[in-house]
């Protein structure tokens, strides 16, 4: 049996795994951390949808942001990075909580800011490789346990800023310095220091060529070397 742990939460009895019949795979240092008991070991998730195969890498223009759109995922804090950069960026992904985009309506509402709702299969594809850069934000207390984005955007070329408030999380795990930048700040500081901070990193992350993001990501993301790495029992 192998399991990957998609939820930060989640409790497992305490003999669930062995570590090598039945074994947990965890997605960052930060969830291998937290998950310790039971033996995990490292592997970075991939995730292809139906027709999300990847045309060749494009140079594109604007920023993109995916997600479910709550107070979890933190997407205001991209659209200000976007704003601090007189960049447009499209919000692409479900309204999970109304309040926290009231809370925050007047980021949403901007003019710089593109709404396209929930996207699938080559429409979603494209909103990454259409992008110059695709940003990746989420809220202080939240875990992440393993983001799709990451292999998505790198897969179809796009370069990655992300926005961290500790070390050894999933953006770290996933991304090197050819791919992305990760801007690792207190939380402590406030909103608008974090905005500032993630618009440096998607500064630099817009210099980095498309064609070497997608040669990295289709290797570091391959769908058949993670189901052999799922499938073989460790030594």
């Amino acid at each position: 049996m192998a399991t990957f742990q998609h939820s930060p939460d989640f409790q497992h009895i305490p003999t669930a795994f062995d570590g090598r019949q039945a074994r947990l795979y965890c997605y960052s240092p930060e969830m291998t951390e937290r998950y310790a008991v039971h033996q995990p070991i490292p592997e970075l998730a991939v995730h292809l949808g139906l027709n999300e195969e990847e045309p060749p890498s494009a140079a594109g223009s604007d920023l993109v942001w995916m997600g479910r759109i709550d107070e979890q995922k933190a997407p205001h804090l991209a659209i200000r990075a976007a704003q601090i950069l007189r960049r447009r960026i499209r919000i692409v992904g479900p309204v999970f909580d109304h309040t926290y985009i009231h809370r925050h309506e007047k980021l949403f509402a901007a003019d710089h800011v593109e709404w396209t709702g929930e996207l699938g299969g080559p429409a979603k594809t494209a909103a990454f490789r259409n992008a110059a850069a695709s940003v990746y934000t989420y809220a202080r207390p939240y875990v992440e346990a393993g983001a799709a984005v990451f292999g998505e955007s790198l897969r179809a070329g796009t370069p990655m800023a992300a926005l961290a408030w500790r070390k050894g999380t999933c953006a770290e795990a996933a991304l090197c310095e050819k791919t992305g930048v990760v801007t690792v700040i207190s939380p402590e500081e406030d909103d608008e220091s974090a905005a500032h901070s993630l618009a440096s990193a998607i500064e630099e992350a817009l210099s980095h060529d498309h064609a070497q993001v997608q040669d990295i990501g289709q290797q570091r993301f391959d769908l058949a070397d993670h189901f052999d790495a799922l499938a073989t029992r460790p030594c």
